[in-house]
């Protein structure tokens, strides 16, 4: 099967706990709306904002033989989109969100899956040599796939989320990829700049949240993009926001659009997601986005 978007690692199930502020009050009961889950995950986000958004986007990755691992099979089947997995015996990744009124939010992620954990090759290798663009989640079992994804001479994307610039685990990721995405919440001086000078990307977007983000080109200098509001849409959750984002951006670049105008595009999608309460259940589509992107 030939797909616009590979995405390699990154589903899971997230639970939503909607509290009354952050940090939490101190006090021993919290009394919270009804706490729901979703299949998720900034994977999980990526595949599915790019298939609203028209391309034929499919995931590989590792998952359990559990409830969280069936409900997410039953998921893709129920959606239409490829799923390729392997079963582990550690589980399904799983993420309790704590999100304040303002949309904001905390993490409590459970990766489950053990540090050095092989993986048969053919997971991704069925795939790698059919794909236009590999999005590779910062999984650990993902960094044994990008030697097969750069042979395959297809453009590569990856998420480093909120990478400090000194933690080994991320380089791998960030020197092997075209386009990199990255959270400025731990962000310090000179990383993109390394980014560069190590690697092969292209292009690096930082992402700022309310901020907007920051549009930094090989050979150019930064281009702040603005956060926008959308009219009708106020903020309720920014879960999946991130992943709206990469998927907007994928998409508009994939389509022979510039870096700006990706970027425009991830700005809008973005906002957009932060609108609907929960991951990623409201993802902005096409003609959505062309009626709101400037």
């Amino acid at each position: 099967m030939d797909l616009d978007v590979l995405v390699i690692g990154g589903v899971g199930i997230d639970t939503i706990v909607r509290v009354p502020g952050l940090p939490l009050p101190d006090r021993e009961t919290l009394h919270v709306p009804p706490v729901e889950s979703y299949v998720g995950h900034t994977g999980h986000g990526v595949v599915l904002g790019c298939d609203r958004l028209g391309l034929r986007s499919g995931l590989a990755d590792v998952i359990g033989d559990d409830a969280e691992g069936r409900r997410i099979r039953s998921a893709y089947e129920e959606l239409g989109l490829p799923l390729a997995f392997a079963l582990h015996p550690s589980g399904t990744r799983r993420s309790v969100n704590l999100v304040s009124p303002d949309g904001s939010r905390v993490a409590l992620y459970d990766g489950r899956h053990p540090a050095g954990m092989w993986v048969d090759p053919v997971l991704w290798r069925e795939w790698t040599g059919h794909a236009r663009h590999v999005h590779i989640s910062i999984m650990d079992f993902a960094r044994r796939a990008l030697p097969d994804v750069l042979a395959s001479g297809c453009t590569v994307s990856t998420d480093l989320h909120d990478w400090d610039g000194d933690n080994d685990y991320h380089r791998d990721f960030a020197q092997c990829a075209d386009v990199v995405f990255v959270s400025t919440s731990a962000l310090p001086d000179k990383v993109v700049d390394w980014i560069f000078a190590s690697g092969r990307a292209q292009v690096v977007v930082a992402m700022a949240g309310a901020d907007g983000s920051y549009l930094c080109v090989r050979g150019e200098d930064p281009v702040h993009l603005p956060a926008v509001d959308l009219p009708g849409r106020p903020v309720v959750d920014t879960n999946g926001a991130g992943d709206a984002y990469v998927a907007a951006f994928l998409t508009t670049w994939l389509d022979g659009r510039s870096y700006y105008e990706a970027a425009t595009a991830g700005t809008v999608a973005g906002a957009w997601a932060c609108g609907s309460a929960g991951t990623h259940t409201d993802l902005i589509t096409a003609e959505q986005l062309m009626l709101l992107t400037p």
